[in-house]
């Protein structure tokens, strides 16, 4: 693997900083929805998300965006204030009941984190069976 250089003024930055289970971090799930079912899909997705705002608090941030070169694939863009909110979510009755509908109306569910997260969130997602992906943060800042 390729160490990325650092300055030595961010490398003072870079060590004064932590980055945890109790830090913000994104999340991108990207799917796909099958081409005669993207109406009743939509439906699904406005009442996760409404049962997520009204629910969630650590949720900092929820939309559900459509790909503008293919119409059938959509992401669900959320930030979380730290690993607790996404437990919560994970724990919603809503989103038990969201995934049970993308089995059958959707596909090609994968989940993509951007911020270091804990083993309690590994753990919680190994055992959901969705595919995703940690990219850990080296350095920056968050002011969310």
């Amino acid at each position: 693997m390729m160490e990325i250089p650092i300055t030595q003024a961010r490398k003072s930055l870079f060590f004064m900083s932590s980055f945890g289970s109790d830090t913000p971090f994104m999340l991108l799930a990207k799917l796909k929805v099958k081409e005669d079912k993207v109406a009743e899909y939509l439906e699904i997705a406005d009442k996760t998300d409404k049962a997520v705002e009204a629910d969630e608090p650590g949720m900092l941030h929820h939309t559900f965006d459509q790909d503008p070169d293919d119409p059938l694939r959509f992401v669900w863009s959320e930030v979380y204030q730290n690993d607790d909110a996404l437990l919560a979510h994970l724990a919603n009755p809503a989103l038990g009941v969201y995934l049970e509908a993308h089995a059958e109306l959707g596909s090609d569910l994968s989940v993509e984190f951007y911020g270091t997260v804990g083993d309690k969130v590994i753990e919680a997602m190994n055992g959901t069976g969705v595919p995703y992906k940690i990219f850990k943060t080296k350095f920056g800042y968050s002011k969310v």
